[in-house]
């Protein structure tokens, strides 16, 4: 019987750590998601500050 109960115990464990695994990468798969999405309105703001970035020579 209690060899039984260290065998689920073990398993346990198990399905915690791949719980984890899972969240962690679906929080990256929608981080990048989330990046590639604004990578348009990120590269025009680059340039609007490029082109208002001029100096004034008196």
């Amino acid at each position: 019987m209690r060899e039984q109960e260290i065998e689920e115990h073990d398993t346990f464990w198990l399905y915690v750590g791949g719980l984890v695994l899972a969240i962690v990468a679906t929080i990256v798969i929608v981080k990048h998601s989330e990046d590639e999405k604004f990578s348009l309105i990120k590269q025009q703001l680059d340039e609007e500050v490029a082109l208002m970035n001029i100096r004034v020579l008196n």
